[in-house]
């Protein structure tokens, strides 16, 4: 067992292990990843904050992982192939592996925002970013990065 008394404390991460050009523009995301504080080893867990005017990712999906969202404080647009949905305080929405709806979360509102989101932990994993020049895939817990004529990135 393993406990955090206060997961607003545990140290964010405000970059992304995304190739450049992709990884700019991250800086409001505060990412705090709670799984390996927690021993948990078969999901993830993370309490991310994002500022007015930050997204959570590119817009993307994933092959063999599901993922889960819960709106713990303020108001972010999720976006999505068919259009967008306002997620509030209470809020769930779940997005599940192989649903080719790519997926991300923006903040429009002058207020920050923070959701919990867990997710599979899968070691093997494809990830498809439809509006971007990448993908990605996750071979023995270890990211790579392809343009989508399958040339990797540097």
């Amino acid at each position: 067992m393993a406990i955090i008394h206060d997961p607003m404390r545990v140290p964010p991460r405000t970059t992304t292990i995304y190739p450049a050009p992709y990884n700019a523009g991250f800086e409001g995301r505060l990412k705090r990843a709670l799984t390996d504080r927690l021993s948990l080893t078969q999901f993830g867990v993370n309490l991310t904050t994002l500022e007015p005017g930050a997204q959570s990712a590119h817009r993307h999906w994933h092959e063999n992982e599901d993922e889960f969202i819960y709106m713990l404080e303020g108001e972010l647009i999720l976006v999505l192939m068919d259009g967008e949905h306002r997620l509030r305080t209470s809020m769930a929405v779940s997005f599940s592996a192989g649903d080719r709806n790519g997926h991300h979360l923006v903040n429009r509102s002058p207020h920050r925002a923070t959701y919990l989101e867990i997710g599979t932990r899968c070691k093997d994993e494809n990830i498809t970013y439809p509006d971007i020049d990448l993908t990605a895939e996750k071979r023995d817990g270890k990211y790579k990065f392809f343009h989508k004529d399958g040339m990797p990135y540097e």
